[in-house]
């Protein structure tokens, strides 16, 4: 190692450059004056590197990972009612039949309680309502064990009341049985249906599952107007509202038709059901206030099929050509034979060929005949209603099988029957209920509009 301390070429190098740096302020006074905007420039340049720098300095800092985390717990007590389990109850009901058991009735019902199923054997009360009695409407309520907690049974008596029975069967808190007969009032409930006819009125009421009664009064309404034997067309179309009797929000039984309309081969019938002030009763009338009850019916029967008709047909028993002077239905027998119209029974009883026979007198020298009865339930002298009961179809007299002779006769000369309702004349609601009958046919067209729909649903 050697240590220069001195030499010629390391002072000259000092001295020049001791020359430059004392030229220096000049220079840079010079370069000022001549280039102002560059060295504003570079002055803001290293400003910002500067301020860059400064932030990437701010921004670096402790890690947080590492910053020491205080936790404090602070406890509190929630008050919360105490609460039992809900107890599970199970409610069924089913309609009971004519040969149940308790067992059999129990077993639809799912009910599994021998206390239950002996207490109702040993009591002659629940045993006498419950057995042996169809179409009743029976509900239990039981536990998640389906242990009997209550039975209850529904029933009417009387089809023309509006009253009802209850039988309540309950288990105590002792874990013994009470039973309690009771009356109540049914409530009547309207319902909205509608039905297209495919092959008949009943399959198509079945099709939209409409009671048989309602079915009926359906016939009966537009007895006047529609021969159901033989003017029902396929794609004929009705909506009808009608009332279902409840008891406890369960149906018991029809009731009044309400309102309908029945469409028939393209031709629109309606009915309403109004009864005018200080009137006795009521009756249907159309929505323009004409009364649909005409002097007589199309038909004795609701439902039957016709098989002869008036006019020359060869005998079915002495085989030879005769004047048939009336209308043949074909009926199973038994099946009711009703009045087409009010009058006075002028006889009742056996006829020679005819039979079991009952004649009724009307107005204006009219009369019909009903024959081939297999019973008669009315006598000679009787006051009888339109569409009151005379009788049942037989096969009595002159006869090869089942069914009703009719005849219709004016003055003693006989008259097409088919063409007795149509002939027939209709009274008009008074023009005192006119007001009345009008504010009335507002709600019906609403109704019925419904129910219309009901029925396109139905279809579809």
């Amino acid at each position: 190692m050697s240590l220069v301390l001195w030499s010629p070429d390391l002072f000259s190098s000092l001295a020049s450059v001791s020359r430059q740096l004392a030229t220096w302020p000049q220079r840079w006074s010079q370069f000022h004056r001549r280039h102002p905007e560059r060295v504003l420039a570079a002055i803001g340049a290293v400003l910002l590197v500067g301020g860059t720098a400064s932030y990437a300095v701010a921004t670096l800092g402790p890690d947080a990972a590492r910053v020491p985390v205080q936790t404090w717990v602070q406890p509190f007590a929630l008050n919360l009612p105490e609460t039992q389990p809900a107890e599970l109850h199970l409610y069924r009901s089913d309609l009971t039949r004519s040969n149940d058991t308790v067992y059999t009735l129990f077993q639809r019902l799912g009910v599994q309680d021998p206390s239950a199923a002996e207490f109702i054997r040993q009591s002659p009360a629940a045993r006498g309502q419950l057995l042996g009695k169809g179409g009743r409407n029976v509900q239990v309520e039981t536990d998640a064990q389906n242990q009997l907690l209550k039975l209850t049974l529904r029933w009417v008596s009387d089809e023309r009341s509006d009253q009802f029975q209850r039988l309540v069967i309950e288990r105590r808190a002792s874990g013994d049985w009470s039973l309690e007969q009771q009356n109540g009032t049914l409530v009547a409930n309207t319902q909205l249906a509608g039905g297209l006819i495919q092959s008949s009125l009943f399959a198509a009421t079945d099709q939209a599952k409409i009671p048989d009664a309602v079915a009926i009064q359906l016939a009966d309404i537009f007895a006047g107007d529609i021969d159901f034997h033989r003017n029902l067309r396929k794609g004929d179309r009705f909506s009808v509202v009608y009332e279902t009797m409840e008891a406890d929000g369960e149906p018991m039984r029809s009731g009044r038709v309400v309102s309908a309309e029945f469409v028939n081969n393209n031709k629109t019938y309606t009915a309403v059901w109004f009864k005018e002030p200080g009137a006795s009763k009521g009756e249907y009338y159309s929505l323009n206030g004409d009364s649909l009850r005409r002097a007589y019916l199309t038909s004795p029967l609701a439902f039957s099929r016709i098989t002869s008709v008036m006019g020359m047909r060869l005998h079915p028993i002495d085989n030879t050509w005769k004047a048939h002077t009336g209308v043949d239905y074909g009926a199973p027998s038994g099946t009711a034979v009703r009045s087409v119209g009010d009058g006075v029974v002028e006889s009742a009883g056996w006829q020679g060929g005819y039979g079991n026979t009952v004649v009724v007198r009307h107005r204006n020298g009219h009369s019909t005949l009903y024959a081939h009865l297999s019973k008669i339930s009315v006598r000679k002298g009787q006051s009888i209603a339109q569409s009151q009961d005379l009788g049942a179809v037989g096969a009595t007299g002159s006869a090869t099988g089942p069914h009703l002779h009719f005849e219709f006769r004016v003055n003693g000369v006989h008259r097409d029957p088919l063409t007795l309702a149509r002939q027939s004349e209709s009274r008009p609601i008074s023009p005192a209920a006119r007001a009345a009958f009008a504010q009335r046919v507002q709600q019906v067209r609403v109704d019925l509009a419904a129910a219309s729909s009901v029925q396109s649903l139905a279809i579809q």
